[in-house]
C-alpha cells in the first residue's frame, strides 16, 4: 500500500472541504501552521524594522483576511497543497506591503532600491521601499510567468529546499533550479533596468 505524501494528503483534503467537510478543513489549515508560521518569520525578516509585524501576528492577519476563522471562505478555491500555499503566501506579503506603505506614510525622501535576491538568507532590516518594490516586480513576474513567481515564493520567501518546491508544484527539481534562474534574471531587469544592484 502506497502512503500519500504530504503535499497528496493535504489535497485530499481540501477536496473533501470543498465538497462540505468542515472537519477536513479543521484539520489541514492548523496542520500546515508550522510552515506558514516559518514563511511568515522569513517575511518579518526582511521588514526588519523595530516596529514591524511578528510573525505570529502576520499569520494570524493572514488566516483573518482569507476568511480562516470562520469557515476559510477565502481558500475554499485552493486546489492542492501549493496552491494553498501560494494564497497564504501571497496574503502575508500584502499584509506586509499594507505595513510597509502606513511606514512610508510618516516617512519623508527616497533613495535607491537595493533588493538582494541570492542563494542565502536576504540580510535582515529591508527597508519599506525595497519591500514594495520586491512585491511589486513579483506580481509583475505572476502576470507573465506563475510558476516562476511560486518558485520565487516558495524558495526565496519560505526558504524550502528545492525538491519540497518540485513535489509541490510537480516538476523536477532540475525544473526548479533552472526556473530559480529565470526568475532571478527577471527580478533583476524588473528592478534594476540595467541601474545596478546584488542578487548574489
Amino acid at each position: 500500500m502506497t502512503v500519500p505524501t504530504r503535499s497528496e494528503r493535504v489535497t485530499e483534503l481540501l477536496a473533501a472541504w470543498r465538497d462540505g467537510d468542515h472537519a477536513a478543513g479543521e484539520r489541514v489549515l492548523p496542520a500546515m501552521y508550522g510552515q506558514l508560521r516559518a514563511a511568515a518569520a522569513r517575511l518579518v525578516a526582511r521588514e526588519g524594522a523595530a516596529h514591524s509585524v511578528q510573525a505570529t501576528d502576520l499569520v494570524h492577519e493572514m488566516w483573518m483576511r482569507l476568511g480562516m476563522a470562520h469557515g476559510g471562505a477565502g481558500v475554499a478555491s485552493a486546489t492542492d497543497r501549493a496552491h494553498l500555499m501560494g494564497i497564504a503566501v501571497r496574503t502575508m506579503r500584502q499584509v506586509l506591503i499594507d505595513h510597509a506603505r502606513r511606514r512610508l506614510a510618516d516617512k519623508r525622501g527616497g533613495g535607491a532600491v537595493v533588493v538582494t535576491l541570492g542563494d542565502e538568507d536576504a540580510a535582515p532590516g529591508a527597508e519599506p521601499e525595497e519591500l514594495l518594490a520586491l512585491f511589486d516586480a513579483l506580481d509583475r513576474l505572476g502576470r507573465v510567468d506563475a510558476r516562476l513567481r511560486s518558485v520565487v515564493e516558495l524558495r526565496y520567501l519560505m526558504g524550502l529546499e528545492d525538491v519540497a518546491i518540485a513535489e509541490l508544484l510537480g516538476v523536477t527539481t532540475r525544473t526548479v533550479q533552472r526556473d530559480w534562474v529565470k526568475a532571478r534574471a527577471w527580478l533583476y531587469r524588473a528592478l534594476y533596468d540595467g541601474a545596478g544592484g546584488a542578487f548574489g
